[in-house]
């Protein structure tokens, strides 16, 4: 039921961000209201048995949803954000994309170590960005406890490429 209801609320935007792209629009989900409270209640009780110590969201889409699921676990928001946007001292991460490459960041201080984090992001294509994300938080001394994404893009095989980080992924609705 809830894949239906995201599915119905994307809009498709041909040709972005380049010719050819159909891009999955996820910010229409942001005018139902309680389309997005069902999203959150579905990763919650998803996440039901999970240690899971910190949520983890990927800038920029990955906030949106990311810091309503940690406040409903009552766990701390981790943003990761990309280079020069935080504040404070950081840790990088430089990871390739399709065409060059991208780094990450997280502040040093954004959790302890031994904590777990689950990682989250609004689409899951081939699941750079969040692998990167996992070598970040193992590089200072974490455990990725899962992942979440509101839409997947199962074409690209991002979850065949996570799997080997952890078992524990949460995909509400697969294209």
């Amino acid at each position: 039921m809830i894949e239906e209801q995201i599915k119905a609320a994307i809009r498709d935007v041909h040709d972005f961000p380049k010719p050819g792209i159909i891009f999955k629009d996820v910010t229409t989900i942001l005018q139902d209201h309680q389309l997005c409270q069902n999203i959150v209640d579905t990763f919650v009780d998803r996440a039901k048995g999970m240690r899971i110590d910190a949520v983890a969201g990927v800038e920029s889409r990955g906030f949106l949803f990311g810091l309503m699921i940690a406040m409903r676990l009552g766990v701390p928001f981790i943003p990761v954000r990309k280079a020069g946007k935080l504040p404070f001292t950081v840790k990088q991460k430089v990871y390739e994309l399709e065409y060059g490459t991208a780094t990450i960041e997280l502040h040093t201080d954004a959790f302890k170590a031994g904590s777990h984090i689950l990682i989250h992001d609004d689409l899951l294509a081939t699941g750079g960005t969040v692998t990167a994300t996992s070598d970040l938080i193992k590089e200072m001394g974490g455990h990725v406890a899962g992942f979440s994404f509101v839409v997947g893009l199962s074409f690209l095989k991002g979850e065949e490429n996570i799997r080997p980080i952890s078992d524990n992924i949460v995909v509400l609705a697969n294209y």
